[in-house]
């Protein structure tokens, strides 16, 4: 169909049709482009010549010039089609018909052989179309590339020239990446478009001064996180060698004699621990060297379940282990005295002045408290003449001991009981003996049965001047005396004052005949309040005050008769202890 518009590529077209659109020749400025010249009309293919009279049988070829004419240009060895076909292949021919001689079709440059006698002239000017020529395969319609043949408008591909030289990188903030890194994305091809795919730009390389630059700031990230650990871990330890302590000097170990380290280190060589073993149980206590020839004097109710010298074992402050024999007890005082035999290097202690003792005066105890020897505390003295009562398990009387004693806030625990309460000077004032327990009752020689048997700053100690008079009579005679007046006191008495009773024991008088009461005047139901000027309030504090002395001491005593206030003059009697 010709209806003056171009035939596209992609649109059948007859074979003839094709074969006639000239291929447009190479433009002399040798850029490589093909300028795309202006569709033409086709042309009318020649007219058949007219067959010469006679029937001649040959085929007319076209001539020189109708060949070059025919030949498109540029088309060089290119087959031309034998003339007399169209669109539908070759016209057939009627056998017997001039036409129906074969003919030959000659191409352009192929050498001729002689034709044999007889056989049709062929022109040799010009090659013939070949009649009988077949296509390789079927012509496709649609001559779709690279199949068919390219159509009237389709421009060959362009030369592909080097792309142009990248100008060196500048230095500058490098613009951030406006999509996440990764392959790049698909594009569609465009074989005929010009230019090529439409490729992503080359990545731009940094310049060596920028990776310069980001090296040093990893350098020194990493040397500021290895610096800050190495920081950590010096602070933290101190330093990465062993680690040494500052400590001061040597010096000098000596302490000020009056000093509690003072008094400690010079009593400790005196003061002994003992343990006894006997009448089914065993018990700890302290004690103090009196002299040289191993006398040590301790509380009763320490020493009081030994039978023997083997049950009575004696460790020194070095130690040293030895045995001790009992020398003499007193319940009444709950003293006693023990030797050791076999031993040098005694060191007795010196005895001090109880009467001197003043409330406030710094003490220092020394013992053994819960079996922990040589255990040192200190304190003051709390009071004075504290008339106190110990023991009583026995129930009968016979174990009580009354004490006129000193007050210490010195802490004194079970296992105390015998050690020495020491002044400033290091000199003995007192026997630790018996304390107060939270709860009431007595512990540790005072009342037993303590809820609490543990120091709560309430401790008490024998003065050493009634001490060292007892002691003195334990190791002369082996039995001490107690001073006595001669009466026999009412217990159950709830009034102020001691009140002498009307009946003695088993029936006897309540005033000795002859005793030292009857010779000062006393008599039954007579109510003493106080002896040498100090108030009593009851019948203990009376014993207390009146053991405080020593046999053959005068004593003034105020009582009461009849509502009337009198004052008695005495001299204590003496009986022997138990």
């Amino acid at each position: 169909m010709n209806n003056g518009k171009p035939n596209w590529w992609s649109r059948p077209s007859s074979t003839p049709e094709a074969a006639r659109i000239p291929t447009p020749p190479p433009s002399g400025d040798g850029d490589g482009d093909f300028p795309l010249p202006a569709p033409q009309p086709p042309t009318t293919p020649p007219a058949r010549a007219p067959e010469p009279a006679g029937g001649d049988s040959r085929a007319a070829g076209p001539t020189g010039a109708d060949l070059q004419a025919a030949e498109p240009a540029g088309a060089g060895a290119r087959a031309v089609e034998a003339a007399g076909t169209g669109p539908q292949g070759p016209e057939p021919v009627a056998a017997g018909s001039p036409d129906a001689a074969p003919s030959v079709v000659l191409t352009k440059g192929e050498p001729r052989d002689p034709a044999p006698e007889g056989a049709p002239h062929v022109q040799d000017h010009a090659p013939a179309p070949q009649a009988q020529a077949q296509p390789l395969h079927a012509p496709d319609e649609y001559r779709t590339p690279p199949y068919g043949e390219p159509g009237p408008w389709a421009p060959a591909p362009p030369v592909q020239r080097p792309p142009a030289p990248v100008p060196p990188h500048q230095p500058g903030p490098v613009p951030p990446h406006p999509h996440p890194q990764g392959p790049a994305p698909w594009v569609q091809y465009d074989p005929w478009g010009v230019g090529g795919p439409a490729l992503p730009p080359p990545p731009s390389k940094r310049s060596r001064k920028g990776l310069a630059v980001a090296g040093a700031l990893v350098f020194a990230l990493i040397t500021g996180v290895i610096g800050g650990g190495i920081g950590a871990y010096v602070e933290r330890n101190g330093g990465l060698t062993t680690v040494e302590l500052p400590q001061s000097g040597a010096e000098d170990t000596g302490r000020a004699p009056e000093s509690v380290a003072g008094i400690a280190a010079s009593a400790l060589p005196g003061v002994v621990t003992l343990h006894v073993r006997g009448g089914g149980s065993a018990g700890t206590g302290t004690g103090f060297v009196l002299d040289t020839k191993g006398h040590i004097l301790t509380n009763n109710h320490v020493v009081d379940g030994a039978r023997s010298s083997a049950d009575i074992s004696v460790t020194f402050s070095s130690g040293e282990t030895a045995r001790a024999k009992l020398v003499g007890k007193d319940t009444g005082y709950d003293l006693a005295v023990v030797q050791v035999t076999g031993v040098s290097g005694l060191k007795p202690l010196p005895l001090g002045n109880s009467d001197g003792v003043r409330v406030g005066d710094p003490v220092v105890a020394i013992g053994a408290p819960f079996d922990l020897s040589n255990t040192v505390t200190s304190g003051i003295i709390s009071a004075k003449e504290r008339p106190i009562t110990a023991g009583g398990e026995k129930g009968d009387g016979s174990d009580i001991s009354y004490v006129d004693a000193l007050q210490t806030d010195a802490p004194i625990n079970p296992g105390n009981s015998g050690g020495p309460l020491l002044d400033s000077k290091a000199r003995v004032i007192g026997i630790n003996s018996a304390i107060r327990a939270a709860g009431g009752s007595g512990g540790d020689g005072e009342g037993g049965g303590a809820s609490q048997p543990g120091s709560i700053g309430l401790g008490f100690a024998i003065p050493i001047n009634q001490g060292k008079r007892v002691a003195e009579e334990l190791i002369n005679t082996g039995k001490a005396t107690h001073p006595v007046i001669g009466v026999s006191l009412d217990m159950q008495y709830s009034g102020d004052g001691a009140r002498v009773g009307q009946k003695g024991k088993d029936g006897t008088a309540s005033v000795t005949p002859g005793g030292p009461a009857a010779r000062a005047g006393l008599r039954p139901g007579d109510v003493i309040t106080k002896v040498d000027g100090q108030r009593v309030h009851n019948g203990e504090e009376l014993i207390v005050k009146i053991r405080a002395h020593r046999p053959g001491d005068r004593l003034e005593l105020t009582l009461e008769r009849d509502g009337e206030e009198l004052t008695k003059t005495l001299t204590l009697g003496s009986s022997q202890g138990t």
